[in-house]
């Protein structure tokens, strides 16, 4: 995998997915505890609908954090020096690393999930010019009391399952994620700490253009956040940016992973019809 290094001389590992004449550049940031080689999925089907696609390790993960902590698999998840604020600012670069190749002439979307989108929703603020359209999966509003800091697989759990009920009503995505030796079920606050973890609250800037585009994706039965707190996220984001083109997707008895549920075709679909809506040409 190709890397870059972060103010730290970690090394940030990172794929492309690239396609002729691209209809727009996707930039995915994952969720906690895993990494980019669980969304082939997506980023096939993307692909075939003409988006290129990028997606890096974060700090602590996937081969960035093998690497990082000497192939020790026990530490994966673990951000490593500077912490949250390291984590943020990798995304941030990496953002960077993408314009530098592709140019300014295609537009540049930002996807993040879970943990990736609350990183996205900093990122955005810092540079509200940098991206063409922001998506947020499995997001919530970062506020207290809107975000579940408890418990995420309380509602779920059952007799012979796993941590990770919480993730997908699909039960292979649990089984797979358990037997993946570069995912880990600690939590953030595990993997961080709560001060670092409580570091994240934000709210949109006002900076942020009005007409960037936003969608928002979750399950109803995300434990993370759900229904409730996209939608303060959503009203958020047009109340302090005045957004005109904001929009919120919620999938009845999905769970957190919306793009590896049992309908993830369905949510793939709509995500594709999203981007193509505002960026595919006759």
């Amino acid at each position: 995998m190709p890397t870059f290094s972060d103010a730290y001389g970690v090394r940030i590992h990172y794929e492309s997915w690239r396609v002729p004449d691209a209809t727009a550049v996707i930039q995915f940031a994952h969720g906690i505890g895993e990494h980019i080689g669980r969304y082939t999925e997506l980023v096939e089907a993307l692909n075939a609908a003409g988006y290129s696609v990028w997606a890096d390790d974060h700090r602590g993960h996937g081969q960035t954090g093998f690497e990082q902590h000497g192939g020790d698999l026990t530490r994966m998840g673990r951000p490593g020096p500077g912490g949250m604020r390291a984590a943020i600012a990798g995304v941030e670069r990496f953002g960077e690393v993408i314009r530098e190749t592709e140019g300014d002439g295609v537009p540049l979307v930002i996807v993040g999930h879970s943990w990736g989108s609350f990183m996205t929703q900093h990122v955005v603020n810092r540079h509200p010019h940098r991206y063409d359209a922001v998506v947020l999966t499995g997001s919530a509003w970062l506020q207290l009391g809107f975000t579940n800091i408890g418990n995420l697989n309380k509602r779920f759990a059952r007799p012979g399952g796993t941590p990770v009920e919480w993730l997908s009503r699909d039960p292979r995505v649990a089984l797979d994620f358990m037997a993946d030796p570069y995912t880990t079920d600690r939590t953030m606050q595990q993997l961080f700490g709560w001060p670092q973890s409580f570091s994240l609250i934000t709210r949109p800037s006002k900076q942020i253009p009005s007409e960037l585009p936003l969608l928002v994706m979750v399950g109803s039965d995300d434990p993370v956040a759900g229904e409730r707190s996209a939608i303060a996220l959503l009203r958020d984001y047009v109340r302090r940016a005045h957004l005109v083109d904001a929009q919120l997707i919620v999938y009845e008895g999905a769970r957190h992973e919306v793009f590896n549920e049992t309908n993830r075709a369905e949510v793939r679909a709509d995500l594709i019809g999203w981007l193509d809506e505002r960026f595919a040409t006759d």
